[in-house]
């Protein structure tokens, strides 16, 4: 079944973009979201961290300037500026918490992800086409493996996407942050299943947030999901590219080949997946990829265990807290 057009009598989905202190990275990231035809009837929520130092005070400036400059070419644009600095993960949880209360569905982007002209009406096409199947429980923008050849396909897997995301209340209401616990409910077949097999390429983060080495979200989004036996729709031919591997990322090192090797689908239809089951090809292409894409930080940490044990990894942490 296709869809040629976003259904003109649900009302589309708010936009919350996630800013703090790269005012150019923001720039290119709203100046492509005004590109979607569907941006005139789309309201969207700027939710800025709190400032550090002077620095971030003066790029937040020109964020604000920015924002203001596009407002007219949305249904609405509120700026909402945090007082103090919350960090990334709280800033998002609190802000998509916030506004998918309000709307009751809610498209989510950083603000270093370039979304094509078709992000809009695919986004919106796929929240309304599986608000009703409880089994899908999250829609991503961005596949790691592109194939360019199928621009109006889509796939449903266990792993969550955050380069451009959505999703509905009544699943993100489930959502929690809680390492330790996820530690003592995983058995080792979960960790295994969590993880494609592989040498603990998503497990380390839970474990990293445990121990305090790093401090992220998007872990648990995905550990909530899989908790619950959902589903994560995936375009096989991305509408959004990350342009934060430039260094400038709190949780992206410099990767220039990622940077200049993502193509965007402008053109493609939104053609919905009936069968709510994972897509075995998609775990056999898309579980290769990422088995072969070990984290600098899951090895760092292994390796620091290995050689100092759990002290090493105490000392790890008093490094970071400074």
């Amino acid at each position: 079944m296709k869809l040629d057009k976003v259904d003109e009598l649900a009302p589309l989905a708010p936009v919350v973009m996630i800013a703090f202190n790269r005012a150019d990275h923001f720039k290119e990231t709203l100046d492509a979201l005004c590109q979607n035809p569907e941006a005139k009837h789309t309201p969207v929520y700027v939710c800025i961290d709190g400032w550090r130092s002077q620095a971030d005070k003066d790029q937040q400036a020109l964020i604000h300037s920015h924002a203001e400059s596009c407002a007219a070419q949305f249904a609405s644009l509120e700026i909402c500026q945090a007082e103090t600095n919350l960090g990334l993960a709280k800033n998002i949880t609190g802000s998509v918490t916030r506004v998918v209360n309000q709307h009751g569905k809610i498209i989510v982007l950083e603000d270093d992800i370039v979304v094509s002209r078709g992000f809009l009406k695919f986004m919106n096409d796929a929240l309304n086409y599986y608000q009703d199947k409880p089994e899908v429980w999250h829609i991503a923008a961005h596949t790691e493996v592109n194939q360019e050849d199928r621009p109006n396909d889509v796939f449903l897997w266990r792993l969550m996407n955050c380069w451009g995301w959505a999703t509905w209340k009544d699943r993100w209401q489930h959502f929690e942050k809680d390492p330790k616990d996820l530690r003592r409910q995983f058995s080792k077949a979960d960790v295994k299943a969590f993880d494609f097999g592989s040498a603990s390429v998503f497990w380390s983060q839970v474990v990293a947030n445990d121990e305090g080495l790093i401090n992220t979200w998007a872990i648990f989004w995905y550990a909530t999901i899989f908790k619950n036996a959902g589903l994560c729709v995936n375009p096989w031919f991305s509408y959004a590219m990350n342009i934060g591997f430039d260094g400038s990322g709190e949780h992206c090192s410099e990767d220039e080949e990622r940077t200049t090797s993502q193509p965007l689908n402008h053109d493609g239809v939104f053609t919905p997946q009936d069968i709510l089951s994972e897509d075995p090809e998609a775990v056999t292409i898309l579980g290769a990829h990422y088995r072969g894409r070990l984290s600098v930080k899951s090895i760092a940490i292994r390796v620091i265990r290995a050689l100092l044990g759990e002290k090493g990894i105490a000392y790890a942490k008093k490094l970071r807290r400074g």
